[in-house]
């Protein structure tokens, strides 16, 4: 149902774009890639949003191409995706003339891109200077077993031993989400656990749930804990962005009474936090906590007014399994990391654990299905948040505005055209039947 409900967006896209017969093959390119990118937006918009996997993403593979975000977000990553894509339909038309044109400005294009990012790779150099050092705790348990009670005590042993291994000079320990399988504000035997292997003056950052069970009905966060080594929490950060059919019920009221359910075990619904916070710690930049899929939110990172000094996502993929899940969301978190001109730490429970720069390298990480942990220096952001960060969706209106110009420019060249050809075959008729005559 919810693949069905998501292919409405691009059917919408296309069944517009059919609407109408094109003259031009580039007017109708650009009418695609525009009501595709369009059709995103609004994915990313209505009932709550779920921009999961937008068509900009397939240029995540390259460094250089991912650049382009810094100026219109992935939103310009989509537009051309879809136009670099369409115009070598071109080749495809019946008939002479320069068909192989709209397909070489897909070339041009891509060449384009490409270099346009290289050149301001080369001159991405990180200030020098210290930087706090982070652990990243990949505890690697599978989702099957995450919640079975019986084996809850080994999982949370588990990341105690590994935050413990030697973290000399480590400021901040991280656990995934969901990392701790006890409520941590209600267990006062866990909070001093945890405080045990926080490091010296150090903090210890973890994923856990929260529950209010005296209220009707009951109700539950995903959260953030942060714990200092008296196992004191010293601030909390409650999930916003929750996903719809896993953590919540949409409608609870209606469908529950049709028969359906979350797709995760449990009937309690997750309540939605306050927003996005700038969270300050002592001995650690300021950041913006990310619980999971509140990662892929192009312009929807960071609080408003308040620019962090890094981005923070726990999240737990061990829902994907081996799949390509877990490297698809790595990817859209990194395009985060290049729009907002920010570094992007990334626990996962079972991978891909990572460091990204703020030009969205990845400067360490842990594979998928690997249980260890990954110590690194936090990289330092831009010094100004590039273009996307400040202007956010008015560079991509620019980028349509242009492109819709271009389409209605290039339709009406192919009308005057047709019209030409037209006039020319009926003098040509004409001619001919006087020479009949």
């Amino acid at each position: 149902m919810l693949c069905a409900g998501l292919a409405l967006y691009p059917a919408l896209a296309t069944g517009l774009v059919g609407l109408r017969r094109w003259r031009s093959v580039s007017a109708g390119a650009l009418a695609l890639a525009l009501a595709w990118t369009a059709s995103e937006l609004l994915r990313a918009t209505l009932f709550g949003g779920f921009p999961w996997n937008l068509i900009g993403y397939a240029f995540a593979g390259s460094d250089a191409m991912i650049q382009l975000a810094a100026l219109t977000g992935v939103w310009g990553l989509s537009l051309l995706a879809v136009l670099i894509g369409a115009l070598p339909a071109a080749l495809l038309e019946p008939g002479g003339g320069r068909r192989w044109l709209p397909a070489a400005a897909a070339g041009l294009m891509l060449a384009l891109l490409w270099s346009g990012g290289a050149l301001r790779l080369a001159g991405a150099t990180a200030p020098a200077g210290p930087a706090p050092v982070l652990r990243l705790v990949q505890g690697n348990v599978a989702q099957h077993h995450k919640w079975q009670p019986e084996l809850r005590a080994q999982w949370f042993r588990r990341h105690l031993d590994l935050s413990a291994q030697g973290a000399d000079g480590v400021q901040a320990v991280i656990w995934p989400e969901s990392a701790t399988p006890y409520a941590i504000d209600q267990e006062p035997e866990v909070r001093r656990l945890i405080g045990q292997v926080v490091p010296p003056g150090g903090l210890l950052l973890t994923g856990g749930e929260r529950f209010d069970f005296d209220s009707a009905p009951a109700r539950a966060w995903n959260s953030l804990f942060v714990l200092d080594p008296g196992g004191t929490v010293v601030t909390r950060y409650d999930k916003r962005d929750l996903v719809p059919f896993g953590e919540f019920l949409p409608a609870r009221g209606l469908l529950g009474r049709l028969g359906l359910q979350k797709v995760t075990g449990g009937s309690v619904d997750f309540q939605p936090g306050p927003g996005r916070q700038t969270i300050a710690l002592p001995g650690l930049p300021p950041f913006s906590p990310l619980i999971c899929y509140e990662a892929i939110f192009p312009g929807g990172v960071v609080e408003p007014g308040a620019r962090p000094a890094w981005l923070l996502n726990v999240t737990n993929d061990a829902w994907f399994g081996r799949s390509s899940g877990p490297y698809q969301h790595l990817a859209m978190a990194r395009l985060r990391a290049v729009e907002e001109g920010l570094p992007l730490v990334r626990a996962a429970n079972t991978g891909i654990s990572a460091v990204v720069d703020p030009w969205g390298r990845i400067a360490a990480r842990l594979d998928l299905g690997v249980t260890g942990v990954l110590d690194a220096a936090l990289p330092a952001p831009l010094a100004a948040p590039p273009p996307f960060a400040r202007l956010g969706l008015r560079v991509v209106a620019a980028l349509a505005a242009l492109a819709g110009a271009t389409m209605m420019v290039a339709e009406i060249r192919a009308a005057r055209r047709a019209r030409e050809v037209n006039k020319s075959a009926k003098s040509a008729t004409t001619s001919s039947g006087h020479a009949g005559l």
